[in-house]
């Protein structure tokens, strides 16, 4: 799920200013852009963001806002000016350039001037994480957010299969009715007037209708379908877990359509489906 936060405070004497992004992902994957005043906490600050988030691209970015009073010394690179102001006249002189070869321009080059760091200036994990939480925070809420949102989605979809269940139980024993018809009248015209035996000939039309038949198909369904509401209904991710119903749920669909040999059934079975293609659609947006 999609999420934004933010957060700043102070650090090293600084200001410290923390943005978390997420989107979704099938995994946990985190990815940081730091200063390297806090490269020490990276490993703290990964695992903390682990615990928060279970799945998800997680982008997690820091920067001054306000920089940290720093003791380094500004040096000087006398030869690297000289190689600037030389290299810059030749240039003037080959292509007849006016202009001067000034001090703002041989300081602006790369390197003439550098900050020397005593590389003291480490953040402790103490000082950053209050920053970090609530900047996670703020991604949370979101998130919880968007999810509700999406839940109410999903059971919307859930109802549709219900219903559509419901459709398909009612025309189920018409349907089982009409194909043992249609099987005697099958073995009549085949016989020709060829004396049967008729419990023989009943327990084998018992057989083709037990194969045809999709009371436990439904039952499963109903069961399956009960199960993602408690999911949904639970707290803690559920992508996972309504993923793998969502499979169980399509082999019942499809197992009920195969034996369906109904115009009516078979109807209702491919409206299921493609709400059951939404709801796998939406899976890939929630934790």
């Amino acid at each position: 799920m999609t999420g934004f936060g933010s957060a700043d405070g102070k650090v090293l004497g600084g200001r410290l200013r923390v943005e978390i992004r997420t989107v979704n992902h099938r995994y946990y994957n985190p990815q940081f852009r730091l200063p390297f005043e806090l490269a020490g906490i990276e490993g703290q600050l990964r695992e903390r963001l682990r615990q928060l988030l279970d799945r998800g691209h997680v982008a997690l970015s820091a920067r001054w806002v306000e920089a940290p009073p720093s003791d380094g010394a500004v040096a000087v690179d006398i030869g690297r000016a000289r190689q600037v102001v030389a290299a810059a006249t030749e240039l003037k002189k080959q292509l007849k350039l006016k202009g001067e070869v000034d001090l703002a321009f041989v300081a602006r080059q790369p390197d003439v001037l550098t900050v020397q760091s005593d590389g003291a200036a480490t953040a402790a994990w103490s000082d950053v994480e209050p920053i970090v939480e609530q900047a996670a925070r703020e991604v949370l809420a979101m998130r919880a957010r968007e999810g509700r949102a999406l839940a109410s989605e999903l059971a919307a979809r859930l109802d549709a299969l219900a219903t559509g269940a419901g459709t398909v139980a009612e025309r189920a024993p018409a349907r089982l009715e009409a194909e043992l018809t249609r099987l005697k009248k099958v073995v009549a015209e085949l016989a020709a007037g060829v004396p049967l035996d008729e419990q023989r000939l009943a327990v084998e039309i018992a057989l083709m209708a037990d194969r045809v038949d999709i009371t436990e198909e439904l039952v499963r369904l109903r069961t399956h379908l009960a199960a993602c509401r408690e999911t949904l209904a639970g707290e803690g991710a559920v992508g996972k877990q309504l993923g793998f119903l969502a499979q169980e749920l399509l082999r019942e669909v499809n197992t009920i359509g195969s034996k369906a040999n109904d115009a009516a059934i078979t109807q209702t079975v491919i409206a299921m489906k493609g709400e059951l293609e939404k709801f796998r659609e939406q899976l890939e947006n929630l934790e």
